[in-house]
């Protein structure tokens, strides 16, 4: 346990001082919100008139992916790289205790996360139509598939090519899982295709319990709760110290 607390403690404090990487998963999904609130380009879903509604599920499930899965893949390789996970693992922490102290760390740049896009969607005119306790099981099991998802990458792919091919799999998954654009706008393969990831399953989620309200639906649960099995899972048997 005394472990399991120091490195967390450490993950928080290094997460706040990486600047780049809270730009992508704090200070990108609020100028989304921001401009294409303002500059209404892009299209919404059937029934819905104002793009806030849409936009405030989708930047905060965009978030949620940006710091689970694109920031500890990357972080994680730079750590491997570096030696600092070589120097983790002859401590009592573990695998477990190193994914407990990762989540830990992501749940607490979520909370601020959540507040900041509450905040700049309020002020845009937006309100949650929805359940907040089923939004926050949603973002928790969300957190645990990306981080699993992240880690999975750090330990299959290499140190060198991880932060561009981090960079395009964030910029493809954020235009085809439902995040800025919507699901029923694709191609029905594409969107079928996309609604068995998480990423498109979390939007979908958080849109109808903050954007339009209604049943979230049985196959979003089940797609998120696999996926928070399965990936940390994979990232534990793949997972190397150095």
């Amino acid at each position: 346990m005394k472990a399991y607390l120091a490195q967390s403690k450490a993950e928080i404090k290094l997460a706040f001082r990486q600047v780049d990487l809270l730009a992508l998963t704090i200070g990108i999904p609020a100028l989304i919100l921001v401009g294409f609130s303002l500059i209404k380009v892009l299209p919404l879903p059937f029934g819905v008139t104002k793009p806030v509604t849409f936009l405030v599920p989708g930047t905060l499930a965009l978030a949620v992916m940006g710091t689970g899965m694109i920031g500890q893949s990357i972080g994680t390789a730079v750590d491997r790289n570096y030696g600092v996970l070589k120097r983790l693992g002859a401590t009592p922490l573990g695998r477990s205790g190193l994914m407990a102290a990762k989540i830990t760390m992501i749940v607490v740049v979520e909370v601020f996360q959540v507040m900041l896009l509450f905040v700049v969607g309020a002020l845009l005119g937006w309100s949650p139509k929805g359940n907040l306790a089923e939004f926050f099981l949603l973002a928790l099991l969300a957190t645990i598939s990306f981080t699993g998802l992240g880690l999975l990458m750090a330990g299959l792919i290499r140190y060198e090519i991880m932060t561009g091919l981090s960079s395009v799999l964030w910029f493809i998954l954020t235009l085809i899982s439902g995040m800025i654009f919507p699901l029923s706008k694709l191609p029905s393969w594409l969107a079928t295709f996309s609604k068995l990831l998480p990423p498109a399953a979390t939007s979908t989620g958080f849109y109808h319990t903050l954007g339009v309200g209604g049943s979230v639906g049985a196959s979003v649960w089940v797609s998120l709760i696999i996926w928070a099995v399965v990936a940390p899972i994979a990232a534990a048997l793949t997972f190397k110290w150095e």
